[in-house]
């Protein structure tokens, strides 16, 4: 079956994410022919002459899909790629993993700018609700890459360029309906070049879904805006962007009986009576947070050769989530010791003869942070050589605390009373410098230095009550070299190496006293264009040291717990091609298998610690692909199949099958219709897509735990396993419309 599977899947699929017609333009080393815009990235962007592995994506790529789910979803089918959604459908909180990495190491800059979280170190979609409409182009470098701006890449960078200035005024309005009663509204606009080179632009998106799973609810809110001024040396942009969303609360996930027997239900805000019966779910059981950002860039063009850039940001960010913790659930099922007055931080009482000591109650837990940032670059190019300076400064202040907004039995208490509080604050100097030079007739070296220091200090109480202090400081230096030699025109070979250091998370220290990652990592690679077809193939081998691997199971907020292990390792190869089959089939296909283990796992299983040896890493799919071939009668019409492929995977690193999630093959059909009636509507286009065509019933997330039971039989210690699933819709759709003026 699997290999029918597979089979099908490399030969008979078909899409439109990565509708586009080869780039085959070389690209040339002055900055006289590269636009002031493609500048503003070169510091931390990679080209066909670096010895790195990376993929493109433009906006033309993805709107054909962009009606409304997030970015992660968007990306789902290139290489080494798998994304996940809370919601089931793609919208609300999604996910994306590269090379068997999660979220919290993939790198994510926005105009060169660090989007992730400086604590958790996590990138939340669900706080930039339809960024795709406002995204110009994407880079997705695999491994390591080139030194960038903010925490270094365990598994892959993605750096995203917003909208490109438009020298002709538009307006267009985009409206979209879909399964799971989701809307959504977006709005743009732009002034085109007015004044002699200002531009002015902007985008308002509304966004609502119910979700596949229950009462996974999205109401998300969004705005950009954009200022620019350009002539011809001189590059400004000011962007404001930020949204809002109200999610209801989907991080739980089901385990396997109701997997089977009720696969939408949600755990999230059951209330019980005192016999252990669901009465209702409590109804405002939500994340709500809002995120603003604010940045300037300057980009200066001194000479034929020269550039220098600064960009500057704010981003503010506050929100909470609530919750209702129920009195039974948690003494009978959860044990999470919530409704007690100790967790509460409140006195006992005495009511008539009894003592109480805990309570049902509803809590709100709050972050409010601020996060500065400064990145300065300076760019030479010639024919025979580029150097890149780059260097970033930032600051970032984050206050968690905790409300108590309601109870049933109570006392004498304030409203709103605090019953945790605690700050971060994280400060980051970086500095790289990158060469490129020619050293003979088809050869280009490549060096790449880069230093990071930072500093972390946490002080106060997190829920529990529990006091929290973190004080650490790093210097990670981190080397980069490679060569690249032009076997022929169009064709290139590139061999690299690069070292990786990465400090823990705040979630780390909340769960043990962790070492800082680090990582070795070999890249071969062989890139060929032509007229008729790019490839792109490539061997990884990625060796790392104390990996702060995931261990498969969720904190309190559904984040992800992880350890280090000693050694592990990730050795794979990967396949990308994008073929013009004739004048109106293209095919895009590609494929990633790799091997990733754990060198030397030990466990502790009924009380006795075992070396495990060689175990599977968390996560990581031995096999991964993805397909396009779309067909295109011409320029009016477009159709195609996109699939995917993701194979066996462990949620936990032990090899139990109980921590399974089964290989799943996924199939979306895309169809766009455009019109253009040149009166007041200068362009119609209309989009269709059939998500998961043929209903597959699958799961592409979830948890594993572990625990010692050392009560039902005394003197005998025996471990429990434990697995959560979190089920994806089966077939649904989505349709929009776009008319621009």
């Amino acid at each position: 079956m699997k290999s029918t599977q597979l089979s099908f899947f490399l030969f008979l699929n078909i899409s439109m994410l990565l509708a586009q017609e080869p780039n085959l333009e070389t690209i040339k080393d002055s900055l006289t022919t590269i636009s002031l815009e493609e500048v503003l990235l070169t510091g931390i962007r990679a080209n066909d002459d670096s010895p790195v592995t990376f993929s493109n994506v433009s906006r033309k790529d993805i709107k054909p899909r962009n009606l409304g789910q997030d970015l992660p979803i968007l990306l789902n089918y290139l290489p080494g790629v798998v994304t996940t959604s809370d919601a089931g459908a793609g919208i609300g909180y999604t996910g994306i993993r590269v090379r068997g990495t999660d979220a919290t190491r993939v790198n994510v800059t926005i105009n060169g700018i660090p989007y992730n979280d400086s604590e958790s170190q996590g990138t939340f979609w669900v706080d930039l609700p339809d960024f795709a409409s406002s995204v110009e182009t994407i880079q997705l470098q695999r491994g390591v890459g080139t030194s960038t701006n903010g925490s270094a890449a365990f598994g892959a960078s993605l750096n995203l360029e917003t909208d490109a200035i438009q020298n002709k005024a538009f307006a267009s309005l985009s409206s979209s309906i879909g399964s799971f009663n989701s809307f959504k509204n977006t709005v743009r606009f732009s002034t085109g070049k007015i004044n002699e080179g200002f531009t002015f632009s902007g985008r308002l998106s509304q966004i609502n879904s119910d979700g596949y799973i229950d009462r996974a609810a999205s109401d998300l809110d969004a705005y950009f805006f954009q200022g620019t001024f350009q002539d011809e040396s001189t590059l400004i942009k000011a962007v404001i962007f930020g949204g809002q969303e109200v999610t209801y609360q989907a991080y739980w996930g089901i385990d396997a009986i109701t997997l089977q027997t009720n696969r939408t239900y949600n755990t999230a805000g059951e209330i019980y009576d005192e016999n252990g019966n669901r009465n209702y779910f409590y109804d405002n059981q939500v994340d709500n947070y809002s995120q603003e950002h604010y940045q300037f860039h300057w980009n200066e063009r001194l000479n034929s050769n020269w550039n220098f850039i600064v960009g500057l940001n704010y981003t503010h960010g506050s929100g909470f989530y609530e919750e209702y913790n129920d009195l039974w659930y948690d003494q009978n099922i959860g044990f999470s010791g919530a409704t007690s007055f100790d967790y509460l931080q409140l006195d006992s009482f005495t009511l008539g003869d009894t003592t109480i000591t805990n309570s049902e109650n509803i809590t709100q837990k709050w972050l409010d942070n601020d996060y500065y940032v400064i990145t300065l670059g300076l760019n030479y190019n010639t024919d025979a050589i580029s150097l890149n300076l780059g260097g970033l400064f930032s600051r970032y202040v984050g206050d968690h605390f905790g409300d108590l907004i309601w109870g049933q039995s109570l006392g004498e208490v304030l409203p709103n009373h605090r019953f945790y509080e605690n700050q971060g604050i994280k400060k980051e100097g970086s500095f790289f410098a990158k060469a490129t030079q020619n050293i003979s007739k088809g050869f280009r070296a490549f060096v790449d230095l880069q230093i990071r220091a930072i500093g972390y200090e946490v002080s106060g109480q997190i829920a529990g009550p529990a006091p929290f202090l973190v004080d650490d400081d790093f210097l990670f230096f981190n080397p980069k070299a490679g060569l690249t030699y032009q076997v022929a025109s169009g064709q290139r070979i590139y061999f690299s190496y690069a070292k990786a250091h990465r400090e823990p998370n705040r979630t780390d220290y909340e769960n043990g006293t962790p070492n800082p990652e680090k990582l070795d990592d070999f890249e071969l690679g062989w890139r060929i264009k032509t007229s008729k077809i790019e490839a792109q193939t490539n061997i990884y081998w990625m060796e790392y040291k104390d990996q702060l691997v995931l261990t498969g199971a969720i904190d309190a907020v559904g984040s992800p717990i992880r350890q280090n292990v000693g050694k592990s390792r990730r050795l794979g190869i990967e396949l990308e091609l994008k073929m013009n089959l004739n004048s109106y089939w293209f095919w895009q296909p590609n494929i990633a298998l790799s091997s990733n283990q754990n060198l030397d796992f030990y466990f502790k299983r009924d009380g006795v610690l075992e070396n495990l040896g060689k175990t599977q890493l968390a996560f990581s799919p031995n096999i991964v692909g993805g397909s396009a071939i779309m067909y295109v009668p011409s320029n009016r019409f477009q159709i195609g199949l996109l699939s995917k492929y993701v194979g066996k995977q462990y949620m936990g690193n032990i090899d139990s099958e109980n921590s399974t999630l089964e290989a799943y093959f996924v199939n979306d059909l895309n169809a766009v219709f455009t019109w253009k009636p040149n009166k007041w509507v200068s362009e119609i286009q209309w989009s269709f897509l059939i998500n998961n065509i043929f209903d597959k019933r699958y799961e592409s997330n979830g948890y594993f735990y572990t625990y010692d039971d050392n009560w039902s039989t005394p003197g005998q210690v025996t471990t429990i396993e434990g697995a959560g699933y979190y089920p994806q819709a089966g077939i649904n759709f989505l349709t929009g419309i776009t008319l621009r003026f």
